[in-house]
């Protein structure tokens, strides 16, 4: 594996942290040992920790792309300078752990599923929607000058099976003839001559929309951007209390207590649940593993065959997530552990290099560079939440997106900035109601996961 530069005077880095049991998390940790850290460089100047009590307008709790996003929108459309409390380093958790894929998609829905959920008419308004927020991701990108390598070139889902094909091309069609969106099939024979020799693949859905792009690379600009347009981002800054009290949030830290009348939350997976009660067990936490080759050589790069550098990803409801990177090594990952303290099980990364194997069998066995897993935020029903707390006043989240949230979290941002400085959005289910809590089936969400894993395993495996 390679080696990676230490943060400056950070404690090792816990891999088998899990927000489900953990007390707290920070300050000080070290960053997990990716790619994405492993070839970024040095981030941008930040702020430092907090050192004593202070005021501020706006209060952004995470410091990833939505947290960032917001602070970045909050100056740039609402002449708002928030202030932003990260518990460790910028963009600790999964906006530095993920795979650099941005897909036009909100969440883990369909939008066909869309359809069955809330008809014909707000899945429209939610697709375009998300369009909108394929375009100011780009121009986000493009207008601060973000050097995150980004490969544009569409998205490609990929049928691992024979019997995945009639619902892909299904799903096609509704994206072409309804939603008036550029998709089309691929043939398997097209797929291996033009974009990837997946000997797994029976045929893919090519989606305009797609970009791949190195994901600290991203997080470190936004930090730049956000903080040229006049936000302060202190790191090293946990939340470890939060009390409201005579229309003032009070949000205690090591170094200092933070007043603010208003408080955006985007966390993702990474808020321990202590951080408050009303935001308790609405996110299912799930792990994601994620493994980088060393260098192919010209030999593995023929065999490969992969000509686009863009997103793909296969029809699995347990799904792979793949592309070649820039500097020719191979990227994939998948679903891992269910908790924190089997997260280093070798079994999990011997599944996933076997699931490597099976896409491209002349990489079976290769050595890998870098191998990680981190924690993604799935909502109970599968869909974001961008919104207020309807007892906890000038308080808002925006969380959930299921591991869609490289492309989209730059537009969730922008809501919550908007909902924060008193602006409506748009009617969509996504927005102004909150996650759904499951009630007394909390305690017994992982024994259910576990069950559903054997039986996705399963689904995904049977041809």
């Amino acid at each position: 594996m390679q080696a990676i530069e230490k943060r400056a005077g950070a404690l090792p880095y816990d891999p088998l942290y899990d927000p489900v049991t953990a007390r707290g998390l920070g300050p000080r940790s070290d960053y997990a040992p990716t790619y994405w850290i492993g070839t970024a460089g040095a981030p941008p100047p930040d702020d430092g920790p907090v050192t004593g009590d202070m005021d501020a307008d706006v209060v952004v709790i995470g410091s990833g792309y939505t947290g960032l996003s917001c602070a970045l929108h909050l100056a740039k459309m609402h002449g708002i300078k928030a202030v932003v409390l990260e518990a460790n380093g910028v963009a600790y958790g999964c906006s530095t752990r993920n795979g650099g894929q941005a897909q036009v998609s909100s969440g883990r829905l369909k939008r066909s599923q869309w359809i069955e959920r809330w008809g014909l008419d707000v899945a429209r308004r939610l697709h375009a929607e998300v369009c909108e927020g394929f375009d100011l991701f780009r121009g986000l990108i493009r207008d601060h000058a973000i050097d995150c390598d980004p490969q544009d070139g569409g998205h490609y889902y990929i049928a691992h099976k024979a019997s995945a094909m009639p619902a892909l091309e299904k799903e096609t069609a509704l994206l072409r003839d309804t939603f008036g969106y550029d998709a089309r099939m691929i043939s398997r024979d097209e797929l291996h001559e033009t974009v990837a020799r997946d000997q797994e693949a029976h045929g893919a859905m090519w989606e305009a929309d797609g970009v791949g792009i190195h994901a600290a690379k991203l997080a470190f600009g936004y930090l730049r951007a956000a903080r040229e347009l006049g936000a302060r981002v202190h790191v090293d800054s946990p939340v470890q209390g939060w009390k409201y009290r005579n229309g003032v949030h009070h949000l205690r830290t090591p170094g200092g207590t933070v007043r603010a009348r208003r408080v955006a939350v985007a966390t993702a997976a990474y808020a321990p649940r202590s951080l408050h009660p009303r935001l308790r067990d609405r996110l299912m936490p799930i792990m994601s593993n994620s493994i980088v080759t060393r260098v192919l050589t010209p030999a593995e790069l023929e065999a490969v065959g992969i000509r686009k550098l863009s997103p793909l990803t296969d029809t699995r409801t347990l799904r792979h997530y793949y592309r070649l990177l820039p500097d020719n090594r191979l990227q994939i990952g998948s679903r891992a552990a269910i908790t924190g303290r089997d997260a280093a099980n070798p079994a999990h990364l011997d599944a996933l290099r076997e699931g490597m194997a099976r896409k491209f069998p002349a990489l079976r066995g290769i050595a890998l560079d870098y191998s990680w897993w981190g924690w993604v935020d799935v909502s109970h029903d599968m869909m974001p939440r961008i919104t207020g707390l309807p007892d906890l006043p000038g308080a808002f989240y925006a969380l959930g997106y299921g591991g869609n949230g490289v492309m989209y979290s730059a537009m969730a941002g922008r809501r919550m900035a908007q909902l924060v400085a008193g602006e409506a959005v748009p009617d969509l289910p996504i927005f102004n109601n909150e996650l759904p809590h499951e009630g007394w089936r909390t305690p017994f969400r992982r024994l259910g996961q576990w069950g559903l894993y054997q039986f996705y395993h399963y689904r995904d495996e049977r041809r």
